[in-house]
């Protein structure tokens, strides 16, 4: 019970790796808002939560639009008084299409929907928050990047270079926020079978993978949901700015 009294803020909660977030921070006793631009599938997740007794709120977000980013603040607020950690992990990536071409056959309005989502959106959703924490002299943001940012393979240039800019994005943060009592810090997951239904392709790809790391398996959702925990709790007090990556040993910093 590391997250006992806390409140958290899951973006992209709704699914996949967001929804195994969730369900570790809940299991640790935090009250959970499950801030999703899927409304039905965030009800779905806090329904679950609450069954097994947990407290859990669902909210529909947008977190690209400003507006909706601060009314989930504003909501969990008024729902449960305070807000401990935000883990931002709504991205277009899995759930939702995206071109996996070269440079060349990347559209410009693809380019700019991505970066709209992976990284304007964890800008709005910090500053949705930030006041929050700023009064409590307190909070924890995890900010989810990818192992792919440092590998730099070819393809998907648009997501790879999203997620890049959030490992500088949350060292800025880290030091503005870190004299408030904030810390912000970055978990890089591997390549996950994060769909509860995964395709043939997507298993297929997903295996061929493995042949890069130094433990021989499959990642799974369940697999970030420690390093998540970690980061949120007092355990790592003294950690911010940091990257924590998560891919079985794929990538060595």
């Amino acid at each position: 019970m590391r997250l006992q009294g806390k409140v958290a803020i899951v973006t992209g909660g709704g699914h996949g790796i967001g929804a195994a977030y969730c369900e570790g921070l809940a299991r640790e006793g935090a009250a959970v808002a499950i801030a999703e631009i899927d409304a039905d599938a965030a009800e779905a997740v806090a329904e679950t939560l609450r069954k097994d007794n947990h407290q859990a709120l669902a909210v529909r977000t947008d977190v690209a639009n400003e507006q909706s980013a601060r009314a989930m603040a504003a909501r969990v607020l008024e729902a449960f008084g305070r807000i401990d950690v935000l883990i931002n992990n709504a991205a277009i990536f899995s759930t939702v299409p995206m071109s996996r071409g070269t440079i060349d056959e990347v559209s410009p309005d693809e380019w700019d929907r991505m970066m709209l989502v992976n990284l304007k959106g964890t800008f709005l959703c910090c500053r949705a928050v930030l006041p929050a924490m700023r009064t409590q002299e307190s909070g924890s943001i995890i900010n989810i990047s990818s192992g792919t940012a440092f590998a730099g393979p070819p393809t998907r240039i648009h997501y790879i270079t999203s997620k890049a800019g959030i490992l500088g994005f949350t060292r800025c943060l880290a030091r503005e926020e870190g004299p408030r009592g904030i810390r912000v810090n970055t978990i890089a997951p591997g390549s996950t079978l994060s769909e509860a239904d995964p395709t043939p392709e997507m298993v297929t790809f997903r295996q061929e993978r493995i042949g890069a790391r130094a433990l021989k398996r499959v990642e799974y959702p369940s697999d970030l949901v420690g390093a998540a925990i970690f980061l949120a709790s007092d355990d790592s007090a003294f950690i911010t700015g940091q990257t924590l990556v998560v891919d079985g040993g794929a990538v060595m910093l």
